[in-house]
């Protein structure tokens, strides 16, 4: 890769990630509205949220690779944004418990020669939780700024039985995929 990266997000998950990329990189803090559009496919909306965010960036760094993102948790065709408060954390989890649910992260790289958008679909199964456990996990904070209201790579860890799929894409950044397509295009 030719050109500097930047990455355009606040997620200091996200920050974490392309640090494995092994490229010096900015972060800029993107605009763009994260409202979903019900006549769009969730893979569709998601994809463009992660496409408006990099292009917000991009406007001021168009001699650089700009990367956005987004995530989501699916759960029976509901989208599970992060929670308003401890409640509606804990009726999220609720649901979980017990269940299978997507997690649906969004990409867009950008440049002045190429755009690629794409997203990644991640299974996970929770085990069966207890309100006990719930109750406990809420009062960490954690949950509390995360899609589907937990952090699969902190304390909320516990709770999955199974993933199938891509683990950093439930983090927050598919980045194996993410360096393929920085490696095999002209950026």
């Amino acid at each position: 890769m030719h050109k500097k990266l930047v990455l355009a997000s606040q997620s200091p998950r996200r920050r974490e990630l392309v640090t494995k990329l092994g490229v010096a990189f900015n972060v800029v803090s993107p605009t763009s509205d994260e409202t979903l559009d019900s006549s769009l496919t969730v893979e569709e909306q998601i994809e463009r949220i992660s496409e408006e965010k990099a292009l917000s960036v991009f406007e001021n760094y168009q001699d650089c690779v700009v990367l956005g993102s987004d995530t989501v948790v699916v759960f029976n065709g509901e989208v599970l944004g992060k929670p308003k408060n401890e409640e509606d954390a804990k009726d999220t989890l609720m649901k979980l418990s017990g269940s299978k649910h997507d997690v649906i992260t969004g990409v867009c790289l950008v440049s002045s020669e190429c755009k690629r958008v794409f997203s990644v679909k991640t299974e996970v199964e929770f085990f069966e939780l207890t309100e006990a456990e719930i109750d406990a996990y809420v009062a960490t904070k954690e949950p509390l700024d995360k899609a589907g209201s937990y952090s699969i790579q902190g304390f909320g860890s516990v709770f999955v039985k199974e993933i199938v799929g891509d683990f950093y894409s439930v983090m927050g950044l598919p980045i194996s995929r993410v360096n393929q397509e920085l490696i095999h295009n002209e950026w």
